[in-house]
C-alpha cells in the first residue's frame, strides 16, 4: 500500500487534462479540488479489493484516480454556498473560495466527466471483456447517480418526512457515503477480474464499512478540532442536519460504528491477501481525523 500511495499523487496529476489543452483556470480549480492531500480512502479500498483478485498497479492507479476524481467533484459541490457553505477542506480554502462559485461548479462537472474517461482507460488497460467492462461502468455510474450518491446528498438537504429519524439517517448514509465506498471495493475486484462470489462479499463489506465510516465522521464533526479535521467542525449541527450522534447520542453512535465494522470484517474473505483490507477497515473506525 505504501508503494501504491507514493505513486498515486503523480497518477492523479497525470489523469487531469493536459495543461496545453485545457482552460488554465478550470484546470487549476480541478487540481485544487483533486490534489494536495486527503485520506485517499477510496483509492486504498480499490487497491485492497484488487489484491484479492489479480493485482496490476498501473490498472489500480487509473481506477483509483477515477474514484478520487468522482469524490473530489462531490466535495467541491458539497462545499458550495447552496449546499454546506464551507470555507475549509483538507486544511485549505475550499475551491469556490479560491476560484469563485461558477468556476468551482465547472471544476466539479469536469472532474465527474474526467472520472468516467479515466475509468475507461483503466478498463482498457485491465483487458476486461465487454460484459465485465459494462458491469464496471454500470456500478460506477449507479454509485454516483440519483439512486445513491446524488440521491443521498438530496436527502441530506431535504430529509424525507415519512421515515423515523434513525431510519432517515441510515437512508442518507447508505447513499451519500456507503455507496461509493462499496463501489471502491467492488471496482477494484472487477478490474482484477474477480469471481462473482467475491464481488458479492465485498459489496456487503463495503456497505457496512461505509456506514461505520460515516458514523465516525458524524462523531468527529462534533468532537474533533478544526486542525484535526482539516475542515470546519460543527457544521452538521449548525445546518440542522440529521446525524447519527444527533439522533442516537454519541455512545450509541460509537457502538453502531463498531457493529458495522464487525459486520464488514465478517464479510471480508479470511485469506492472507485480505489482511491489508482488514487493517484499513479498522483504521477507518479508529481514526481521529
Amino acid at each position: 500500500m505504501d508503494a501504491f500511495l507514493a505513486a498515486l499523487e503523480p497518477a492523479l496529476e497525470a489523469a487531469l487534462p493536459a495543461k496545453a489543452d485545457c482552460h488554465p483556470t478550470l484546470r487549476a480549480a480541478m487540481a485544487h479540488g483533486l490534489l494536495g492531500g486527503g485520506k485517499r480512502l477510496r483509492a486504498q479500498l480499490l487497491a485492497a479489493g484488487m489484491r484479492l483478485a489479480r493485482y496490476d498497479q498501473s490498472v489500480a492507479l487509473l481506477g483509483a484516480s477515477a474514484l478520487e476524481m468522482l469524490h473530489a467533484y462531490s466535495l467541491i459541490h458539497d462545499d458550495l454556498p447552496a449546499m454546506d457553505d464551507d470555507d475549509l477542506r483538507r486544511g485549505r480554502p475550499t475551491c469556490h473560495r479560491v476560484y469563485g462559485e461558477a468556476m468551482a461548479i465547472l471544476a466539479g462537472d469536469a472532474l465527474q466527466a474526467q472520472a468516467f474517461a479515466t475509468l475507461g482507460a483503466a478498463i482498457a488497460r485491465a483487458g476486461l471483456d465487454a460484459e465485465q467492462a459494462l458491469a464496471a461502468l454500470d456500478d460506477f455510474a449507479h454509485a454516483a447517480g440519483p439512486l445513491e450518491l446524488v440521491g443521498g446528498q438530496a436527502g441530506d438537504l431535504e430529509p424525507a418526512g415519512e421515515l423515523a429519524p434513525a431510519a432517515q439517517v441510515e437512508w442518507i448514509h447508505r447513499r451519500k457515503t456507503a455507496a461509493l465506498i462499496r463501489s471502491s471495493l467492488t471496482l477494484g475486484a472487477r478490474l482484477g477480474r474477480a469471481e462473482h462470489s467475491l464481488l458479492d462479499a465485498l459489496a456487503a463489506a463495503g456497505l457496512s464499512l461505509g456506514l461505520a465510516f460515516q458514523a465516525v465522521d458524524d462523531l468527529l464533526d462534533q468532537e474533533a478540532s478544526r486542525e484535526e479535521l482539516g475542515k470546519t467542525p460543527g457544521k452538521d449541527r449548525a445546518l440542522g442536519k440529521l446525524t447519527l450522534p444527533g439522533v442516537l447520542g454519541a455512545a450509541a453512535a460509537r457502538a453502531a460504528a463498531r457493529e458495522h465494522l464487525e459486520s464488514a470484517l465478517r464479510q471480508i474473505p479470511d485469506v492472507p491477501a485480505a489482511e491489508p483490507l482488514r487493517a484499513l477497515a479498522r483504521r477507518l473506525v479508529e481514526r481521529r481525523s
